[in-house]
């Protein structure tokens, strides 16, 4: 491993060199990109000559170079998913250095437009799968925002308040131990949540506005730290509004939600003035009593607010503001066996005072600005308030057989994060050199308790507490084109964590008085990074990568255990390629292992974590996007996973309600004005719910449809769920239990049922 490290740092630093410049003859091509509506740069266009090798992409403020050109005529095209592609003609002098500021309109998509090269951001190679999705796949809720990333799945089980239990590459993230998720640079996994390690609630997204997503799988990638083990996902809300929008919809189950979204500037603002801006606000509210026997009363408010400006041709500021305030009650997961001696209904409940509430109130600032030798530093700083309070009764009477099992968790939280990047285009020889500098620091300070409950009221302290958790990280990333065809990332991060817990710990050997229970632990990871590019033609890539990651335990479990791994250690590895076997098809496809050093298992209702060892995972990615006709899409993701436990006996060692085979799919009709629709299915097979595999967690194969009807002025729709309306289980586990009536505990298969037929309308009208 050392030796690994030295080697990686020894490329980085060799990579870092630079080596005298170009010849004196040689010319240079630099230029901006806007949007041609709004004026404000676009990032990530692709930028080449045609004809000539290599290429480039906008950077942050929508800047390009290209150097070491030799004097003579080109052809310069650009091009970015839902924008039209461009060719301008430039001719270049000797030494000459050529400014040019471009304009980038949007069109409709266009899969003959995609490319499958990543000049930028080569470990991003799902980006074009990525925006497709985005563009076609229907959005009606922050959980189908989740489920745009290809091959992952969640299920709920709390009438829609907690945040989703996350499956990927043969994962049962719970509720994000091991895929890290971030909006606008905003991160949402909550380290040592009071439910779960990682927990990402990402219900205070408001979907409409949401407007790109990137998709990394596997820890390859230096930037991402904590949790990014299976992946990460990475979203960015709108920078503008094309027009300002009121939105109704009405379903069943009492299903009733709002929203209102309003261009503050207009639209036609950056004619008008020196320097392109742009500001909106965005509202939704949700009410639904869902499926269930018990009403959920679930109500939900997000409000949002954005402003997007340049302060000067080499700087730019984003301000954001968001807050999210959610209730509910629920019916939480019910045992097989009541269902079938007719003790409930499939959609009853055991314990019917489950539910809660919880908010986030969110303020961020990215300043973005130009420095001299083509460097762009990116700084931003951000502030989380968070509060979560959760009844949940998992075993039902099996502690208690007066009261019940019933407990409370609580979080009360202030989040601190500062993080700067420092990317730079260089020339090594006559080769492409892209670095980046990254540096930050998250800082979590909270109250955390765990309460025994009876109908939502108190009766003891099992433990409670103040949290503070800190990570202070940095990472050097270097991306070299070696050759017209092979391109070399490499990169190494490092990461140092301070735990802190001042609280107190129930003594179960003493009827229930309180310990102390106080430490402070550091502990540091380095996380090196290898990965290989290979462009075989214009439509073909391949790539091979690999990569060490971690994710973090929690900070109780690290207090109480001097024995208990801190950070414990993923290392991943994959080949595949992305390529167009046709102008309008484009496919990705993986073969990937990771090896996890340690698969840890938090206990909501202890306040512990549970170690299960080493596991291995191995497996196959495969997607594919296909244009049928200008307006007909098809979709497809297929993922197989085998994982188990490695110090397990053969006979028990499943990795339970790791999924072996998922896939989701649709056909799209898309159209900018008129009729629209999508019919879409997503499969997840049957699997161990258990190590042994004597409980079994069923699958499903669901049918969803979409329909719209849209002008410039308004747009009528409508949506419905399990078409087919399949009794299907959403979250499933296997638990040992006790109802009241019993005198010994079950352990068996329980469940929250999914959604049964569901049908919603909705209008919109824009303005």
């Amino acid at each position: 491993m050392k030796q690994l490290v030295t080697l990686l740092l020894a490329l980085l630093i060799g990579l870092g060199l630079r080596l005298p410049a170009a010849a004196q003859t040689a010319a240079t091509l630099r230029g901006t990109v806007a949007d041609s509506l709004s004026g404000l740069p676009v990032a990530g266009v692709s930028v080449a000559l045609q004809g000539q090798p290599g290429g480039t992409a906008t950077d942050a403020l929508g800047n390009f170079r290209l150097n070491g050109l030799a004097p003579g005529a080109y052809s310069l095209r650009i091009g970015a998913l839902g924008y039209r592609a461009q060719t301008v003609p430039v001719t270049l002098a000797a030494g000459e250095t050529q400014n040019l500021k471009l304009r980038a309109a949007a069109t409709t998509l266009s899969l003959a437009e995609v490319t499958v090269s990543q000049p930028r951001d080569p470990n991003q190679s799902l980006a074009a799968i990525s925006h497709i999705d985005q563009t076609l796949r229907p959005v009606n809720s922050a959980q189908d925002l989740l489920r745009l990333v290809p091959g992952l799945f969640i299920a709920q089980h709390a009438g829609g308040g907690k945040a989703e239990q996350i499956f990927l590459r043969g994962f049962d993230v719970d509720h994000g131990t091991d895929f890290a998720v971030s909006i606008d640079g905003l991160p949402v996994n909550m380290v040592s949540h009071a439910h779960g390690q990682g927990y990402a609630d990402f219900h205070f997204v408001i979907p409409e506005t949401v407007e790109q997503l990137k998709v990394y799988k596997g820890p390859y990638t230096a930037r991402f730290g904590d949790f990014a083990t299976a992946g990460a996902g990475e979203f960015s809300t709108k920078t503008r509004l094309e027009h300002s929008q009121v939105k109704l919809e009405l379903g069943q189950f009492d299903t009733r939600r709002a929203l209102v979204m309003l261009d503050l500037l207009g639209s036609g603002r950056h004619l008008l003035s020196k320097r392109p801006e742009s500001a909106y606000v965005a509202a939704e509210y949700n009410f639904t009593n869902a499926y269930f026997d018990q009403p959920q009363h679930f109500k939900r408010f997000n409000g949002l607010a954005k402003y997007t400006g340049q302060l000067s041709e080499r700087t730019s500021l984003t301000l954001l503001g968001s807050h999210f305030a959610s209730r509910w009650d629920a019916s939480g997961q019910i045992p097989e066996r009541a269902v079938e001696d007719g003790s409930i209904s499939r959609y009853g409940s055991i314990d019917p005072s489950e539910g809660g509430r919880t908010g986030r109130t969110n303020a961020s600032a990215v300043l973005t600005t130009a420095l001299p030798h083509d460097g762009v530093l990116r700084q931003q700083a951000y502030y989380s308030k968070y509060d979560f309070s959760l009844f949940s009764n998992f075993t039902f009477f099996l502690r208690d057989s007066v009261n019940g099992d019933e407990i409370e968790q609580t979080d009360d939280r202030h989040l601190f994060g500062y993080t700067a990047t420092y990317d730079r285009d260089d020339q090594l020889g006559a080769r492409q050199l892209h670095s980046t500098l990254g540096v930050g620091t998250r800082n979590d300070f909270s109250n955390l308790g765990l309460y025994a409950a009876v109908q939502r009221q108190r009766l003891g302290t099992t433990t409670e507490g103040k949290l503070y958790e800190r990570n202070i990280n940095a990472y050097l990333d270097e991306t070299l084109n070696l050759t017209d065809r092979l391109t070399v990332n490499a990169a190494v991060r490092a990461d140092f964590f301070t735990f802190d817990f001042r609280g107190q710990l129930a003594n179960k050997d003493n009827n229930g008085d309180l310990d102390p229970l106080r430490g402070r632990v550091s502990h540091a990871r380095v996380s090196p990074k290898l990965n290989l590019y290979y462009q075989l033609t214009p439509a073909v890539q391949l790539f091979a990568r690999s990569g060490f990651g971690f994710h973090s335990n929690d900070a109780r479990g690290v207090i109480r255990d001097a024995n208990a791994n801190v950070l414990p250690r993923a290392l991943g590895s994959e080949i595949g390629s992305t390529f167009k076997p046709l102008p309008s098809l484009v496919v990705n496809a993986a073969l990937w292992s990771l090896h996890l050093q340690d698969e840890l298992v938090y206990v909501g209702d202890e306040a512990v974590v549970e170690s299960t060892g080493p596991t291995q995972r191995y497996g196959v990615d495969v997607s594919l996007r296909y244009q049928l006709s200008r307006r007909l899409f098809l979709d497809g993701d297929f993922n197989y996973n085998h994982g188990r436990q490695l110090d397990a006996p053969a006979e028990a060692n499943y990795i339970p309600l790791a999924p072996t085979f998922t896939s989701t799919g649709g056909l799209t009709y898309k159209a900018p004005r008129g009729l629209s629709g999508s019919l879409r299915y997503r499969h997840i097979d049957s699997r161990p719910a258990n190590d042994d595999g004597s409980i079994t967690a069923r699958g499903y194969f669901l049918f969803d449809a979409v329909l719209a009807y849209t002008t410039p002025r308004f747009q009528i729709g409508a949506t419905a769920e399990n078409l087919l309306n399949v009794a299907w289980n959403q979250a499933q586990f296997a638990t040992e239990t006790r109802l009241r009536n019993e005198t010994v505990p079950v352990d068996e298969l329980h469940f929250t049922p999914g959604t049964p037929f569901y049908a919603k309308l909705n209008a919109s009208i824009f303005f």
